[in-house]
């Protein structure tokens, strides 16, 4: 009779001490910044991406939310599903989004963001997943071939970029004029407002495959983009840079390369951390 009561006991026991178990690990799920892999990413919301991009921007940025595509969203929509988070991405011009994101109203940026050092004194940024240059852009009759012959004209870019940067600081123009979206530029070289366009690459290839204007020459500034995010979101950068390097190795992320581009990925790209670039 004793033996059967000790080991009665001994079961309500283990019950007891399980389902405190249990308790704690609800607890921990309340916090609203968990997610499948654990740990506290501080999002804003949980299990839940807030992610602010800036379109059109194409092939990196197509459409508008929530009907948006292009190699920008497909790579993070990737890494947030191997995390397990929902995304959720809201339209804002790129002039402001660093601004945007600091003051908290996204968990990332999703928008062909080049990772400089100023960049960096405001905002996180992932490994890169990107790399591009600069390109040259002017009409098919234009007597423009090089950046050395942009002497004394009026050159766009979109308004922040490191494409208005490169034009002011490299360049003999007598006028930069910034637009607000990156096909603004474009369309302001095909009116005849502008002499010629500086522009990351892959945005200038797809605006040659729309018809109208032409690549004069390529500019060599070996830039790499990475997904931005709050200061400090080490737990949340940790944990997004662990699936772009899963997908770099399992060859998900030269997938969507050969998609967007027609090309593989580049070894920079494929071995390359935002260490690399500090």
């Amino acid at each position: 009779m004793r033996s059967r009561l000790t080991a009665l006991l001994a079961a309500l026991a283990i019950i007891a001490v399980g389902g405190f178990i249990a308790g704690c690990g609800d607890d921990d799920d309340d916090d609203g910044t968990t997610t499948a892999a654990g740990g506290d990413l501080g999002l804003i919301e949980e299990g839940q991406l807030f992610v602010g991009t800036d379109t059109p921007y194409k092939p990196f940025e197509i459409g508008q939310p929530p009907d948006i595509s292009g190699y920008d969203i497909d790579v993070l929509n990737e890494i947030a599903n191997r995390v397990g988070l929902s995304v959720t991405y809201q339209d804002t011009p790129f002039d402001t989004i660093f601004r945007d994101l600091a003051q908290g109203k996204f968990d990332a940026t999703a928008a062909a963001t080049t990772i400089t050092p100023e960049r960096e004194q405001k905002v996180d940024f992932t490994d890169p997943y990107y790399g591009t240059d600069q390109a040259l852009v002017v009409l098919p009759d234009s007597d423009i071939a090089a950046v050395d012959d942009l002497g004394g004209t009026t050159v766009g870019a979109q308004s922040g970029t490191t494409g208005e940067e490169y034009a002011e600081d490299e360049t003999d123009a007598s006028d930069v004029r910034g637009y607000p979206e990156g096909p603004d530029a474009i369309n302001a070289l095909k009116a005849g407002q502008v002499d010629a366009v500086v522009i990351d690459q892959g945005v200038a290839d797809a605006a040659v495959a729309a018809g109208g204007v032409k690549v004069a020459t390529v500019i060599p500034t070996g830039e790499f983009y990475g997904f931005a995010l709050q200061e400090d979101s080490d737990a949340l950068r940790e944990q997004m840079n662990e699936a772009l390097k899963a997908m770099k190795e399992d060859g998900a992320l030269n997938d969507l390369y050969q998609k967007y581009f027609q090309q593989d990925a580049p070894e920079s790209v494929l071995t390359g951390t935002n260490q690399d670039l500090q």
